[in-house]
């Protein structure tokens, strides 16, 4: 079987949800035997063409701007893909890219699309754009083949929006790895920090205003907590919500830019809670990653963050800065407890690359939508 990959910056070690996705699933896909092309944007990778884990990756030209570049890469990547790869399924990821699905299937392709949360409801985009992205979300549920849903709630509401095509629609959560940050030591903590085990609040998200990394460190600057603040993530773009949070950088908050690796894995595993106070996400994958590095977390109370199903003080009021302050300053009186092995067991990359076989598959006719996981 030969799948075709678009939607994404590319692959490996690029931040975003999305590619932190894709980066998980493929290299596990591929070992079932499936050939896979990412076709992603060429400003993101080092290389025009390379191979990462069985996997072939292509950048193809991009214009970097974040209200263009997603569109036109995404018309440009099927045409390609149409073309000169000729693959038995196109797996476009989120409900942006998905605007062009009936562009696929016109191509003759079958269609996988990946609704990774729901975009139309991020801080940043005007009511054209918003439109735009909801109608991206329809060309998913009324033309591709399967429709995969990375929340738990967003799968009910579209199956009950799309009743006619609730067989499509499959809930396929994001994961998290068993041994996160397990083989990782204090000393693998970044030096230029300065900070040790237990002394940080970790925060890892994008600059961009819906992460809500400005709540942060009001919510910071508001607390009497004596532990230093680290962000960890950087912006595509550098606009004026970028810049603003730069220039919160202290001796005590710091702005750490974008890590990988042991380094990322560390800051994980020795921070003293970490936070997510996003005010949009898909299935947040850096709490999944907080969580299984064995770390408490403290999310904003929105649907993605409810649907992990964490112990109530795990939560606060999105968009409260007060709210926040008070977690921060009562973490030793909060029970942030978490059962690690029944959490595991439901965010297992490889049961998630498994079920994603299995959605191209009866996308292709070669599994029986009867049979089965939907």
């Amino acid at each position: 079987m030969k799948i075709a990959v678009v939607g994404l910056r590319g692959i490996p070690n690029i931040m975003g949800g999305i590619e932190s996705h894709c980066q998980q699933i493929y290299p596990r896909i591929a070992k079932e035997d499936v050939e896979i092309t990412v076709i992603g944007r060429s400003p993101y990778l080092e290389s025009r063409r390379s191979e990462y884990e069985g996997i072939s990756v292509i950048g193809l030209w991009a214009i970097q701007n974040k209200f263009l570049e997603t569109f036109l890469h995404t018309v440009v990547a099927i045409i390609y893909a149409a073309i000169f790869i000729r693959p038995n399924v196109l797996h476009i990821h989120a409900v942006g890219p998905a605007l062009f699905t009936p562009l696929a299937r016109l191509l003759g392709l079958k269609v996988v699309v990946t609704h990774h949360g729901a975009d139309y409801d991020r801080q940043k985009w005007n009511a054209i754009a918003k439109f735009i992205l909801k109608s991206g979300e329809k060309m998913a549920c009324l033309f591709a083949n399967k429709v995969i849903v990375v929340g738990r709630s967003l799968t009910s509401t579209l199956k009950m929006k799309y009743p006619k095509q609730k067989d499509r629609i499959t809930f396929i959560p994001n994961g998290t790895l068993a041994a996160f940050g397990q083989g990782c030591t204090e000393r693998d903590l970044p030096k230029d920090l300065a900070i040790t085990s237990g002394n940080y609040i970790l925060a890892v998200a994008r600059l961009v205003p819906e992460k809500g990394l400005h709540d942060l460190v009001d919510a910071y600057n508001k607390s009497e907590t004596t532990h230093k603040l680290v962000i960890v993530g950087d912006a595509d773009h550098n606009d004026d919500y970028s810049r603003k949070i730069k220039s919160k950088a202290s001796e005590k908050v710091v702005i750490a830019g974008r890590r990988g690796g042991s380094e990322l894995q560390s800051l994980y595993k020795f921070a003293r809670v970490f936070v997510l106070p996003s005010y949009h996400e898909g299935h947040p994958i850096v709490a999944l990653e907080a969580i299984s590095a064995g770390t408490q977390v403290l999310l904003s109370d929105i649907q993605p963050n409810l649907d992990i199903a964490l112990q109530v003080d795990c939560y606060f009021r999105v968009g409260d800065v007060n709210s926040l302050t008070n977690k921060l300053d009562e973490l030793d009186n909060l029970n942030l407890e978490i059962d690690q092995s029944a959490f595991l067991a439901r965010y297992d990359w490889d049961a998630i690359a498994v079920n994603t076989l299995r959605q191209y598959m009866k996308a292709t006719g070669r599994l029986q939508a009867a049979g089965g996981t939907q």
